[in-house]
């Protein structure tokens, strides 16, 4: 794969992530393995068919070697990865039952914060189909804001996600650089019914995607959990109910395959109802898995999981 023939390019900060099923503490088994955003985007992407280069930074040792490893394994290009000498983050997560989660991280400094424009080529960005990055990598430093910024502006499509995390950011800051990115982007992903009254003051979904369209984004993707995403674009309004997982182990990840998803499809040329349909589909499969990227489905399990559940897009909004 070249360096300027992805469909999908995502940007961010890969983490090594030690997954417990039992609240963290000594002599408690735990699973290693490698998550992020920007890398359950990608693989996510990747499983859709899409080309996919992730622009990351990380270490330059075995540990950052092995992430690689695990990121060419997902069939994600390495040709954008940048390795440097420092830390790499780490997080630690357990999940219960019910697939809910508790997170602890180790990440100040890490190499992945160091992610600058330099590491992006503007070639690059601009020959994608799509760039994708989230509020996260906007809010772990300086500079990796400040690579956001130069991917939204020199993209031929830029996806963002707002991805709101109270314990790196404040709900003003986050909504600060929506506000700043919002005019620069094709599609934003927010989530609802927290991150949109937190970061756009808003009391609905639509309400949502309304403000965000206001702000010159081009298509909105509200997702709103179990129940489903609603979508607005040029054409209207579309409400696209939730597919029921068929397992609920982890819900890691699960934002992460939809943007992931949903931003391939378009690219490769489906039109935002189907796309945004199999997204959903995507999304319900991987929390079967633990971890970020602990179960990545095919093109063909996603499709196959959509049409066992056809029928439910068939009924209307829950208005």
């Amino acid at each position: 794969m070249s360096r300027d023939s992805y469909d999908v390019v995502s940007m961010g900060e890969v983490l090594v992530e030690v997954a417990t099923s039992a609240p963290i503490g000594h002599d408690i088994p735990a699973v290693l393995g490698i998550s992020g955003d920007a890398l359950n985007v990608a693989a996510a992407a990747a499983a859709a068919g899409a080309r996919v280069g992730l622009a990351a930074v990380l270490t330059d040792d075995d540990l950052g070697r092995a992430i690689a490893a695990r990121v060419t394994s997902l069939g994600i290009s390495t040709d954008l990865l940048t390795f440097a000498t420092g830390e790499q983050g780490v997080y630690l997560v357990h999940c219960d039952p019910s697939g809910q989660r508790e997170f602890s991280y180790a990440r100040s400094h890490s190499v992945g914060s160091t992610l600058s424009p330099r590491h992006l080529p503007t070639a690059v960005l601009g020959a994608a189909g799509a760039v994708v990055a989230s509020g996260i990598a906007c809010a772990i430093s300086t500079s990796a804001h400040d690579a956001v910024r130069y991917a939204a502006q020199n993209s031929h499509r830029f996806a963002y996600d707002p991805n709101y995390r109270p314990r790196l950011t404040t709900a003003h800051a986050a909504a600060l650089n929506l506000n700043e990115l919002a005019p620069d982007c094709w599609l934003v992903t927010p989530s609802h019914p927290a991150e949109t009254a937190a970061l756009l003051e808003v009391d609905s979904a639509i309400d949502a995607a309304e403000r965000l369209r206001s702000l010159g984004v081009e298509i909105v993707a509200v997702t709103c959990g179990a129940s489903g995403v609603q979508l607005l674009d040029d054409t209207g309004s579309m409400w696209i109910p939730a597919v029921p997982a068929a397992i609920v182990v982890d819900q890691t990840g699960a934002g992460d395959s939809y943007i992931g998803t949903l931003v391939a499809r378009l690219v490769l040329g489906d039109d935002l109802v189907s796309a945004a349909r199999l997204a959903a589909a995507a999304s319900s499969l991987v929390v079967g898995g633990r971890g970020g990227t602990g179960f990545v489905p095919t093109l063909t399990q996603t499709r196959s999981h959509l049409a066992t559940h056809e029928e439910i897009f068939r009924s209307g909004h829950p208005s």
